[in-house]
């Protein structure tokens, strides 16, 4: 595939092109960053308290792929088989139902790493494990319960991990939730012991309670919640922050309206801090990760009718706002493998190309 031009870049981005490659961030500026490159691992985390096997490991992720020596990433996450359910996942491409293809795909559209569940990365270790990193997601939401619930629960441990050969492990945290405090508490404990081990760590910081949605509005993507459930997520020691990119702001000011009261707010998070602009709001996603000393990774969301659009527009996003990268799953496997190499590879040419720069 050939590399994607700014301007064909520019020509996917449509009437948003020139707001979202020519923008200046006023608020937190881009020289308080830590800032992806190919000295990451080098330049930041040497001063970190992680030991060289999980630097290592943290490197060897940064050299895989077709954006290895960038200091970006792009990952594919295939953990809905549990989350969402195998037939409702892959009623669309049946074929991954078969983990090896999981593994394909990653592989051949170029991704720095796969992360997925304990069943698929086992089922095919011997053969992939060397080949490209494995981060195993030990914890799941399921939707088989009856009624509905919203939790997520170990399916593995970071031993199970280790032994498989994996560079990394993740998993997911409610923040907001009504079990948000044992999930914690339970990532924290798995952190400390897969940094032990040497292996790096992916938090998907999800914030999520109905409770967020005012007046027809979903504040579980705004801003200033899901910055904080970066900074707690940094705080448990997660070497990479996963989360939604943000679509609003002012999630804490709709929860303090009329008698309620929730949490605590400074004006200045919308003034000084953040904005309305979409690159604003996120890079005050990355000022939560300890200012880029974690990296952040927007996820790609669903799939739907514009998803090559789609992911081309959140990864400048990203870049643009000085996060790290994407992780993109359905909107790849949910194609047939071909289409799917194809939207990685759009993914990761907006951070191969040197003319969309930080913000």
């Amino acid at each position: 595939m050939a590399e994607a031009t700014t301007s064909h870049i520019a020509d996917l981005l449509g009437d948003e092109a020139a707001s979202l490659l020519d923008h200046t961030c006023d608020k937190i500026s881009k020289d308080q960053l830590h800032l992806p490159g190919p000295d990451f691992v080098d330049r930041v985390w040497i001063d970190s308290d992680r030991n060289p096997r999980v630097l290592r490991n943290l490197q060897q992720m940064f050299n895989t792929g077709r954006l290895a020596g960038t200091g970006y990433l792009s990952i594919l996450p295939v953990d809905q088989g549990i989350e969402h359910s195998g037939g409702a996942s892959f009623a669309p491409n049946p074929i991954y139902f078969d983990p090896e293809n999981i593994i394909e795909l990653a592989i051949e559209g170029g991704c720095n790493a796969v992360a997925t569940t304990y069943g698929v990365l086992g089922s095919v270790a011997r053969k992939y494990a060397h080949k490209i990193p494995f981060i195993l997601k030990f914890n799941h939401n399921e939707l088989l319960s009856y009624p509905n619930t919203y939790d997520q629960t170990l399916y593995a441990s970071v031993e199970d991990a280790f032994d498989m050969g994996c560079a990394g492990v993740g998993a997911t945290i409610y923040f907001g939730s009504d079990n948000s405090t044992r999930q914690i508490q339970e990532v924290t404990q798995a952190f400390a012991r897969a940094h032990e081990l040497g292996m790096f760590t992916i938090l998907w910081c999800y914030v999520r309670n109905s409770a967020f949605t005012i007046d027809g509005k979903n504040y579980e993507a705004s801003a200033d919640l899901t910055g904080q459930a970066n900074h707690i997520g940094v705080t448990i020691e997660a070497d990479i922050i996963k989360q939604k990119q943000p679509t609003l702001n002012g999630g804490y000011k709709a929860l303090n309206m009329g008698d309620s009261s929730y949490g605590k707010l400074d004006e200045r998070i919308y003034t000084k801090l953040s904005g309305d602009h979409p690159i604003d709001m996120t890079r005050y996603q990355v000022a939560n990760c300890y200012m880029g000393r974690a990296g952040l990774i927007n996820s790609g969301g669903g799939s739907g009718k514009n998803d090559l659009q789609q992911v081309v527009r959140t990864a400048v996003i990203n870049k643009r706002a000085g996060g790290m990268g994407l992780i993109s799953g359905r909107k790849a496997f949910q194609k047939p493998m071909e289409d799917g190499v194809e939207i990685l590879n759009a993914i990761q040419d907006v951070y191969r190309n040197e003319d969309i720069t930080v913000a």
